[in-house]
């Protein structure tokens, strides 16, 4: 199995899974119905034995409730993430926000994500029906998050300022390539920052995709344009971002996206929106 009869997958299945063109049955506006939320996924791929997913079960960096490839599956050979770049219509709603996400950026982080779980089941299967295991770690019943005060079955003593979860898709993301962080803690990929991860591991043996960075910021150009774009204030232009703060106030949208939720100003707007500012940079 080659890697490009997997991009040819994700190309097809981003045109016939259903739910990424808003339509009338989602109970949105008139005016968004035939808006599609997002682009073709760029890949990377990972080899599930990858001495960076044990470092991430260290406190500091995620913590020992992580799970690695192997925990999830126990065939695991190789991680494929997957970053779904929004559209270039949801991207330019939210850039004229100030406070709180666009109506199209709530509906893409609502009614987007279930489009992913849909994409990313359908993978899955795929590998599946070729004879081959496959775990999509977000939509596992094992799968866990953690917030300020709650923790993770087996792990009940979590510092108050904890936050993450058994699986993060960013860290996959970064072991896999596709990108580095930014200040404001989300992936930078070569198709930027605004947009959305999944994953699944398998059984399949792949070469990993080489990793064209050392540093975790290396994309980054601190520019702080995330700090001085997100409403919170939850940004730092030395630590990054709270997610003690940030958390609360995406959940507070609500309020005025009810029954979504959003924000992503730190990802409009910014030089890292659809791109890799620290390579246009040196490029010229």
């Amino acid at each position: 199995m080659e890697k490009e009869q997997i991009r040819k997958l994700a190309a097809e299945l981003n045109l016939s899974v259903p739910g990424n063109e808003l339509c009338t049955n989602m109970d949105i506006k008139t005016e968004y119905v035939g808006t599609r939320m997002y682009n073709t996924p760029i890949l990377g791929f990972g080899a599930a034995e990858d001495p960076l997913f044990e470092e991430y079960k260290k406190v500091g960096i995620i913590g020992p409730w992580h799970m690695s490839p192997k925990e999830w599956l126990p065939e695991a050979k190789t991680v494929i993430s997957f970053f779904f770049p929004m559209s270039l219509e949801v991207r330019k709603s939210n850039r004229q926000e100030k406070k709180v996400a666009s109506e199209l950026w709530a509906y893409a982080r609502i009614e987007g994500q279930a489009y992913i779980s849909a994409y990313m089941k359908a993978v899955a299967e795929w590998f599946q029906e070729r004879g081959f295991a496959a775990c999509v770690p977000s939509s596992d019943s094992r799968w866990q998050s953690l917030t300020a005060g709650k923790g993770i079955e087996g792990y009940p003593e979590i510092r108050e300022d904890s936050f993450g979860s058994r699986w993060s898709e960013r860290h996959a993301a970064y072991v896999c390539g596709l990108g580095t962080f930014g200040l404001s803690k989300g992936l930078i990929t070569e198709k930027g920052m605004a947009g959305r991860f999944g994953s699944v591991v398998v059984s399949v043996a792949f070469e990993p995709d080489p990793r064209a960075y050392s540093d975790v910021y290396d994309y980054c150009i601190r520019c702080g344009a995330c700090v001085r774009r997100c409403p919170a204030h939850a940004i730092d232009p030395e630590r990054g971002k709270n997610h003690m703060i940030c958390g609360p106030y995406v959940m507070a949208s609500r309020a005025v996206h009810e029954p979504r939720y959003g924000c992503g100003l730190c990802q409009t707007g910014v030089p890292c929106e659809a791109g890799i500012p620290a390579l246009a940079r040196v490029s010229g």
